[in-house]
């Protein structure tokens, strides 16, 4: 019998279908037993709780619920008292409960494997569930192997608290819980070190890394693969027999189908209890009001700027021709070029010099690859919609900013 494990809080009841996605493409490719254990609280609603049983019994599998708000809620406050931040943050306490796998899970379970819910699992995970741990506490794909350099992005490593290669991301770990049973004052000691220092911003991968970073056994990337790694590459080609992981910013899934891992992604989805007639009711009603507003608003911003106004264009030499072509710009308008950082300064100048009878269109939204300055802008007195526009947001689809889609998949 394999284990796997899932925990979560789902504040708005959308999220429960992800952990749902991904423990079906654990089905969908292990032909062993199964036996999914979910963690959770009051927020699992009864429907969802439903399509979790669904879902294992098509399958022929397992799965078995833990109400921790029932089970062990003084643990819970504890951590909410230790580290109060989680009452505010994104990161809800939820994000907690993963370190309290080994105090819930039944005692006759030696090993668990953990997936984040935002993981799709398209390989069998029987080499993963054989993977021996010995006298190690967790087996853990290294940030390294996705290319993070950890000394930079993790202040545990830049303060030498913890090895550059040793630090791990925690969405895919192999859990020896035999170990880890009797290992609570020492994560309860993790917890507090978190709640002392707000300054590390992860929560629970904190804890893990202060806690065990230098007794875990290295599993391949293919173990827990990021998506952004993946599209880094711009592979067009189909994905392999990995874990890919959808860790938030642009590891997100989406619908564009066009990109193989959004393909992956909805793939699985299209499978589950969650994809039904509602789900794709909210999608359409959803995408009618983002439009809706779009295009109405549009026009009705560009209408109410130009009057008694002069433009003057801001944009990177590369992108002329096509605004010119769009914007229809006129030979007696002013065009300053995005260059380099000396362009900022010459913007600068010529919004003071025409300020009031010009309005300046910023087509630049990257600036030497980091986002626009605009605070350089309000910082020197000008205002948006009086002197300076983000132009982009005039622009056709393919010239603007690629559609993020994850606010639709997140209300399916």
């Amino acid at each position: 019998m394999i284990h796997v494990c899932y925990c979560f809080r789902d504040k708005t009841g959308h999220y429960a279908k992800f952990a749902g996605i991904s423990l079906l493409s654990v089905f969908e490719n292990t032909k062993e037993e199964v036996t999914a254990h979910i963690l959770h609280d009051k927020t699992l609603t009864d429907e969802n709780r439903e399509k979790f049983s669904q879902l294992a019994a098509r399958y022929g599998q397992a799965v078995n619920f833990y109400n921790l708000d029932e089970l062990i809620p003084k643990k819970v406050a504890k951590i909410v008292k230790l580290v109060p931040e989680v009452e505010k943050a994104a990161s809800t306490v939820g994000a907690f409960y993963k370190v309290l796998i080994p105090q819930v899970l039944p005692k006759d379970i030696n090993k668990v494997i953990f997936f984040d819910p935002d993981t799709i699992v398209n390989l069998n995970i029987k080499e993963l569930w054989l993977t021996k741990l010995g006298k190690k506490f967790l087996g853990v794909v290294t940030e390294t192997k996705n290319g993070v350099n950890p000394k930079k992005t993790f202040a545990l490593c830049s303060e030498g608290i913890v090895k550059p290669d040793d630090y791990f991301n925690c969405g895919v770990l192999l859990m020896n819980l035999k170990l880890l049973r009797d290992e609570e004052k020492t994560i309860t000691k993790g917890i507090k070190f978190r709640g002392e220092n707000p300054k590390h911003r992860w929560l629970e991968q904190t804890v893990l890394n202060y806690c065990f970073s230098a007794r875990t056994v290295k599993l391949p990337i293919r173990f827990n693969c990021f998506v952004r790694k993946e599209r880094s590459g711009g592979s067009a080609q189909p994905l392999g027999k990995k874990i890919y992981h959808y860790a938030g910013g642009t590891s997100r899934p989406g619908l564009d189908m066009s990109d193989p891992c959004n393909q992956l992604w909805m793939n699985y989805f299209i499978k589950t209890p969650w994809f039904d007639a509602e789900a794709l009711g909210r999608l359409y009603a959803t995408l009618q009001e983002d439009l809706g507003t779009r295009w109405k608003d549009a026009p009705v911003k560009l209408a109410r700027f130009l009057p008694g106004k002069m433009r003057a264009f801001f944009v990177e030499p590369s992108k002329l021709k096509k605004m010119t072509a769009l914007f229809d710009i006129k030979d007696y308008e002013e065009v300053i070029l995005a260059k380099n950082e000396s362009s900022l300064e010459d913007l600068i100048e010529a919004i003071y010099s025409c300020k009031g009878s010009c309005i300046f269109f910023i087509l630049t939204e990257k600036l030497m690859k980091k986002n626009f300055p605009f605070e350089r802008l309000t910082k020197a007195g000008f205002e948006e919609g009086k002197d300076f526009l983000k132009a982009w947001e005039f622009l056709p689809n393919a010239e603007a900013t690629p559609f993020d889609s994850y606010p639709l998949i997140e209300k399916l």
